[in-house]
């Protein structure tokens, strides 16, 4: 005893739509091409002739193969006889726009999947847009429910996921949450936790499945004082092999990572599919050997925002920054090179690199000992540059009143006004040149345009 199996839903729209044939056939032109084959079944099963001789003259396939359909339905006449003259009509057209058909196959046992397979199409999967931020203690009980669910619709439910930020969390919690996440979804990463090195090795193998990623942070991963140079090497290695898989990345940021230098030595030499857009080094050990790798490497040619902020240069020979400067000239638009301990000397060095950066907008080298004199070299160098519109510069060191870095505030406000002057006697009024600096008591910065804005060490009791 055979059970009575319901139509499908596209055979009730066939059936429905052919009960007005004369509509039906007019309406073949509009018809999405995976209509088609239902259609045509109901059609061939009802002896539609004239539906059928329509929709052979506009079959979007190259293929026709009524063969398999005859053996399902049996051979009608009629039905045969339509498809022929179908075919003898669309032989007969000078300008035929959609004609796609070029085998009429007959053979009963060839394509025999093709009328089942438009009618039984796989469910699609139902996306649930979510951003992530992973954090030790929080109870999220919205992506818990959500993870069981998705565990329960087993691939009718994807998890996904634009922007994943991971905090201090438990590896295997976050093994477990990633698990049920579609990787390749996550766009924006930011991995802020005190991993060890071998931490971030297990991390590495969800990286590689984020393939679409376009922006990665990472921030406060040391390696631990047991772990030798072949271990440190083993780890950087295993997580540098999926930056290979990131064809995407613009956007890279490292801040306070202990393992800068294998880094630059492994990932930054490899060709990326499209240069990075903003690279930011933050708060790390950089050497002149590192330095010069970088600014050799071909992921950096078409840098758009460069960030050293809080590195050391002191010690530091100039030229590789200049090189460096000089390949990004006709991208570079942000640079940053706050904290970095530049003195005259060095920055002298690449003052002409510097006046050749056209696309420069914005330029903040904060909290470097630089003179007065440099300050007005500077305004003389980069006076030129058309689209540098922000400068943000560090108090010179004749505003200081003592060794302890006591701002004498009149002299900075005079020394900013001849800033000021400089700007409108050269024709650039509309460039805003500020300074800010670190309260030597709190640490908070005081910014001065043209006024100073005072944190509250300054201001009276």
């Amino acid at each position: 005893m055979s059970m009575w199996a319901p139509p499908r839903l596209l055979e009730l729209a066939g059936q429905s739509l052919l009960r007005n044939e004369a509509l039906a056939i007019a309406a073949l032109e509009e018809l999405p091409t995976e209509l088609f084959p239902p259609l045509f079944t109901v059609a061939y099963a009802e002896r539609r002739s004239k539906t059928l001789k329509a929709m052979v003259q506009s079959w979007p396939f190259a293929c026709l193969p009524l063969g398999s359909l005859m053996k399902e339905w049996q051979p009608h006449q009629e039905n045969f006889q339509a498809a022929l003259n179908g075919l003898d009509v669309l032989l007969a057209q000078e300008v035929r726009p959609r004609w796609k058909l070029q085998v009429l196959d007959l053979r009963k046992n060839a394509h025999r999947d093709f009328w089942t397979t438009w009618g039984k199409q796989p469910l699609a999967p139902v996306e649930v847009l979510i951003d992530l931020c992973l954090k030790e203690g929080s109870r999220d009980k919205l992506l818990a429910s959500l993870i069981e669910k998705v565990k329960q619709k087993k691939g009718l439910l994807h998890l996904c996921c634009k922007k994943l930020k991971i905090f201090s969390v438990p590896m295997q919690n976050i093994k477990m949450i990633l698990k049920m996440v579609q990787l390749d979804s996550v766009q924006d990463l930011e991995v802020n936790c005190t991993w060890k090195l071998s931490t971030l090795g297990k991390f590495a193998p969800h990286l590689g499945q984020m393939g679409n990623l376009r922006r990665l942070l990472l921030s406060h991963i040391h390696m631990s004082s047991y772990t030798s140079l072949e271990q440190e090497e083993h780890c950087v290695s295993q997580f540098t092999s999926q930056f290979l898989s990131l064809h995407h990345l613009q956007e890279l940021y490292l801040d306070s990572i202990s393992f800068l230098k294998a880094l630059i030595i492994l990932f930054f030499p490899r060709s990326l599919k499209s240069p990075l857009e903003t690279l930011s080094i933050t708060n790390c050990l950089l050497s002149e050997s590192d330095l010069t790798h970088l600014s050799q490497c071909p992921n950096i040619s078409q840098l758009k925002d460069l960030g050293l902020s809080g590195v050391n240069l002191t010690c530091v020979s100039f030229e590789p920054l200049q090189v460096l400067l000089e390949r990004t000239s006709t991208t570079l638009q942000d640079l940053d090179l706050d904290e970095c301990g530049i003195m005259d000397s060095q920055f002298t060095a690449i003052l002409p690199a510097l006046s050749h950066c056209s696309q420069l907008t914005t330029f903040s080298f904060c909290g470097n000992p630089i003179s007065m004199a440099m300050l007005e070299n500077l305004l003389l160098h980069t006076i030129g540059l058309s689209k540098l519109s922000h400068v943000m510069y560090p108090a010179p060191l004749e505003s200081y009143e003592d060794v302890e870095g006591t701002l004498h505030l009149g002299r900075l406000a005079y020394l900013h006004a001849k800033l000021k002057q400089m700007l409108r006697d050269l024709g650039r009024p509309g460039m805003v040149w500020f300074s800010a600096n670190p309260c030597p008591h709190c640490g908070d910065r005081t910014f001065y345009d043209p006024e100073p804005i005072l944190c509250p060490c300054y201001m009276p009791a």
